[in-house]
């Protein structure tokens, strides 16, 4: 099968977009290992074979689009400058610590001493600085790094930031792709880079077959003391959501990724064989249809109205999640230091229906193509929104297109609407480059504001969040975004979806688990519909 590659990226601020079918609805708390065995603690060695949803497009930080699963088999080998705690604070990682200036317009960053990757070349500032120059020249990452001037290696272990405006929130681009640090042979051989990957993480590279399995060995020069604890990995590719579910039953795996309701029903059922794992809180991405603002119909605000208030979110969520989410208005869940209510379109059929007959006296019949991936859970959420829309008067037509393809089409603007998901950062800063209007470009060039909406006011509420280190400004900031979010509605909001987990067998210990070097606990899980974490500290308590 060709693989397919696209100089773009989707997953630059901690989150993950994944093209198929939340927050906090009555519910237990997430699972962790209280079904396991009993056991002292973490034992070395084991090997854990991990299923995941879709193959990587590359393993390549500066010239691979990352997605959940790229973030899941890239991070075992190659480690960020920064991580993200339990709390949502960035705390460093590769780097010893992140410094700002008083204006936060300029970042010094100091290299944690004697890390090696695993070719045996030392972790230096020039190495990291050539690392940050090759993410800012790479059409894949550049626009995430435009606001950045230059980098200076003010010593051997240390590299100054110089931004070309305030940026409180900047070391949480160095906790994603644009953040990842490869050794100068992958920077030189980038083709070499994106097949057989080469870091200063606990893992190291052993083999890769397209469409079917990536290995991972336990590296043994790993810089944190006594970590790894499994000799290995096998990422395992199951593109199907029941395929995975029927392979973990069989044995076939030790663990998978999931966002079907009844997974989580049935596995959690079964406490004495299986842990379930979900993410919570700003790791949880929202579930939605993102819109081409810039192609008719779709340009006129009255029909993104429409297609909001013809949306019965209620419906959605208890034909496709078991009643198990909210519904959505916005990028932020209500639990969210950052949410503010009011003003998102409620579910109202007249009044999508006078919107639709006021839009076809004007300009005729309202009709475009909705995109989705072919996976049954997906096609089944987009054929309800069909139906609704429908029944507002909207002839919407369906087209399934993979993964990879409905991305490319997003970011280059062949497209009117798209399942979508989206916004699991831990600042709302991270969310800037895909609402900012000069993120927006014509249809056909490459976007990453992949609604193409140009708003002079959530521009600069967007610009207010990212420059002032006041909290009350930056909420209120934020109170801004949502309220024009809402009022243009490039996106239709459905839930948030926390119906996505990780099932594991009982004796696969530690998910969402993981302690960072400063000895704080890191963030469980993020990422959805299909979470991912860390796998360093994973382990096995039988062999």
């Amino acid at each position: 099968m060709k693989r397919w590659r696209t100089p773009v990226t989707l997953s630059l601020a901690a989150m993950v977009m994944l093209a198929c079918s939340g927050q906090r609805p009555a519910e237990p708390p997430p699972q962790s290992q209280s079904g396991a065995p009993a056991a002292t603690g973490p034992t070395q060695g084991g090997r854990l074979v991990y299923a995941v949803s879709a193959d990587a497009n590359g393993f390549n930080p500066v010239t691979d689009q990352f997605a959940a699963q790229s973030y899941s088999m890239t991070g075992t080998i190659i480690e960020p400058l920064v991580a993200v705690a339990a709390d949502g604070s960035w705390k460093p990682y590769l780097a010893e610590s992140l410094t700002p200036s008083k204006k936060y317009d300029e970042w010094t960053i100091k290299v944690r001493p004697d890390i090696s990757f695993s070719d045996g070349i030392s972790l230096t500032g020039d190495i990291v600085k050539a690392n940050l120059e090759a993410q800012k020249r790479s059409p894949l990452t550049a626009a995430a790094m435009m606001p950045i001037k230059s980098f200076e290696l003010a010593d051997p272990m240390t590299v100054k930031v110089v931004l070309n405006q305030p940026w409180v929130a900047f070391p949480y681009l160095l906790a994603v792709q644009t953040g990842m640090i490869v050794p100068p042979a992958s920077l030189n051989d980038p083709k070499t880079a994106s097949l057989k990957p080469v870091g200063t993480g606990p893992f190291v590279f052993k083999e890769y077959v397209p469409d079917n399995r990536m290995v991972v060995t336990r590296n043994p020069h790993y810089w944190r003391a006594g970590l790894p604890y499994l000799d290995e990995i096998e990422f395992r590719i199951l593109p199907d959501t029941q395929t995975r579910a029927q392979t973990l039953e069989a044995g076939g795996v030790d663990a998978i990724g999931t966002s079907r309701d009844e997974d989580l029903t049935k596995f959690g059922a079964m406490k004495d064989q299986y842990t379930v794992h979900r993410a919570q809180g700003m790791a949880v991405a929202e579930y939605m249809f993102l819109l081409n603002t810039a192609v008719p119909p779709l340009d006129d605000v009255r029909v993104r109205r429409a297609l909001a208030h013809a949306m019965d979110r209620e419906t959605v969520i208890k034909t496709l999640r078991g009643g198990l989410t909210e519904p959505a208005d916005g990028p932020w869940s209500k639990d969210s230091p950052w949410y503010a209510p009011g003003g998102y379109p409620a579910y109202d059929l007249a009044k999508a229906t006078a919107l639709v007959k006021e839009v076809e006296a004007e300009k005729g019949p309202i009709r475009f193509e909705l995109i989705s991936t072919p996976d049954p859970n997906t096609m089944q959420g987009v054929e309800l929104a069909q139906d609704m829309w429908r029944k507002a008067g909207i002839e919407v037509s369906i087209k399934q297109a993979d993964q990879a393809d409905l991305i490319n089409r997003a970011i280059t603007g062949n497209f009117s609407a798209t399942v979508w998901t989206q916004f699991s950062a831990q600042d709302p800063d991270g969310e800037y480059v895909w609402m900012h209007q000069a993120y927006a470009k014509p249809v056909g060039a490459i976007s990453l504001n992949m609604t193409r909406l140009k708003d002079e006011k959530l521009s600069a509420a967007l610009d207010a969040g990212r420059m002032s280190p006041d909290e009350a400004t930056r909420k209120q900031a934020y109170a801004t975004v949502q309220q024009r979010l809402r009022d243009q509605v490039p996106y239709v909001f459905v839930d948030h979806l926390n119906t996505g987990a990780v099932i594991a067998k009982t004796k696969v210990r530690g998910i969402g688990e993981h302690v960072l070097p400063d000895g704080e606990k890191g963030l469980p899980l993020t990422g959805s519909p299909i979470p991912y974490h860390p796998f360093t500290q994973l382990w096995v308590s039988e062999r």
